[in-house]
């Protein structure tokens, strides 16, 4: 493949999807820092309603996973991410001019049921402009817009929060969404053969590459027969742990901090940034290792084991050490998101491209579920017991089921029927 082909591709095509995906977190995240912020006690909000309200969010996120992946597989991404911009963007800023319960729980459902599409259609997007030996880091620059976006915002809304109110801080978070969809449409198109500024035989030997990947993975008719394949179930299963952990621990952070310390919100918003730094940085070296190594597993469930050990150690030292607690969150924020880009890279190397993307919008829907558990269960626990001790051993065990569920995946159940002289190629994981 032309280097000049890898370079343009990167360097056009990643800045766009990193902001897309930054956006679409940046308005699913922030709603720990109005709950560490009093929209509770403003909106007369229980402890345990506070954390319904807050999963609420992976209701409507689970609901339309399918639905967006297959529009944006069989029509067009663009076109799905345009319209959702607009949506979430909308829906986060009028989260700032909630007066009641009632239409706070309206909007965070709503705010799940548009940015369900984006997470799949993204992935289905890097699909069909990066090849197999570049999904991982491709991946992982897509996912990075998770923990970066929370490194800023941790310090953007502890600011905010802190000088304008909740409120303020919703409306300035969900307008750039809106901006963005502009941006977006005139910056984005479906595949490179639609793009003006690849060469003809740069197009060319893309699709011959991507085509030849296509040609060493098992067929499969439909959808129906990819999401009942053992490694597909085995994934959703691991996918919904993993989730668990990691949305318990990105919607309450702050909380956890606020109520475990003497710290304002400008410093609560710091410290929770730097769980985010550190998972950067394992983002990319486990994204890069992966693809040069040309291994998947290896690079998921050891980070997600240390994961677990952390979050079990910040139980087992209880509330009464809060530095040496926090320092183990740090090192379990950043091993939960280590993975994402391998993980993510698995499924359109074991299934083909006409139920790849729907087979990952199923384990996407899954981790969503996964995510309404962990941030409801966190945030009840840590509001009954008023300790985030017992939240610690539930993530903990979460992260220990996702790591014996990785070690489940066989490569071989999926790819029975690849020709002898391409099984090697599609067995790398």
């Amino acid at each position: 493949m032309p280097t000049t082909l890898s370079t343009r591709r990167w360097w056009t095509i990643m800045p766009i999807v990193f902001i897309t995906y930054s956006l679409a977190y940046l308005d699913r995240a922030n709603f720990g820092f109005a709950s560490a912020a009093g929209i509770n006690k403003d909106l007369g909000i229980s402890p345990g309603l506070s954390s319904l309200i807050g999963a609420l969010f992976f209701l409507g996120y689970f609901f339309f996973q399918i639905p967006g992946a297959v529009y944006a597989e069989r029509r067009s991404v663009r076109r799905l991410v345009f319209v959702s911009l607009i949506l979430w963007g909308g829906c986060a800023a009028l989260t700032g001019m909630v007066s009641n319960i009632a239409s706070l729980i309206a909007i965070r459902f709503l705010l799940g049921v548009v940015e369900a599409a984006v997470m799949p259609a993204m992935l289905i997007f890097i699909c069909n402009w990066f090849t197999k030996s570049e999904r991982s880091r491709a991946n992982t620059f897509l996912i990075l817009g998770n923990p970066v976006t929370v490194l800023w915002m941790s310090v953007v809304s502890g600011y905010l929060v802190h000088s304008y109110g909740w409120r303020n801080m919703f409306v300035a978070e969900g307008v750039p969404a809106i901006v963005w969809a502009v941006c977006w449409w005139f910056a984005a198109r479906d595949k490179p053969s639609e793009v003006a500024w690849l060469a003809a035989d740069e197009k060319k030997a893309l699709a011959t590459t991507l085509a030849a990947e296509q040609a060493a993975i098992k067929p499969m008719r439909n959808y129906a027969e990819a999401f009942r394949s053992p490694a597909v179930v085995k994934l959703c299963a691991q996918y919904f742990c993993w989730s668990i952990g990691v949305y318990g621990f990105v919607l309450w952070l702050p909380s956890i901090l606020k109520n475990g310390s003497t710290l304002g919100m400008v410093a609560t918003g710091w410290l929770s940034a730097l769980p985010y730094l550190m998972a950067t940085i394992a983002m990319l070296a486990a994204s890069w290792a992966s693809d040069k190594l040309n291994t998947r597993k290896a690079f998921v469930w050891p980070f997600l084991l240390v994961g677990a050990a952390a979050f079990a150690g910040s139980f087992a030292l209880g509330s009464t050490h809060f530095w040496w607690s926090y320092a183990l969150l740090v090192i379990a924020g950043a091993a939960m998101y280590a993975p994402y880009g391998p993980f993510f890279a698995i499924v359109p190397e074991l299934l083909p491209r006409n139920v790849a993307g729907g087979a990952m919008a199923l384990i996407n829907s899954m981790g969503a579920l996964g995510s309404f558990v962990g941030s409801y269960v966190v945030g009840y626990l840590n509001g009954t017991t008023g300790s985030p001790a017992a939240s610690y051993a539930f993530m903990s065990a979460a992260l220990v089921a996702a790591v014996l569920l990785t070690l489940a995946v066989k490569a071989q159940n999926v790819s029975d029927a690849v020709p002898a002289g391409a099984r090697a190629h599609a067995h790398g994981k």
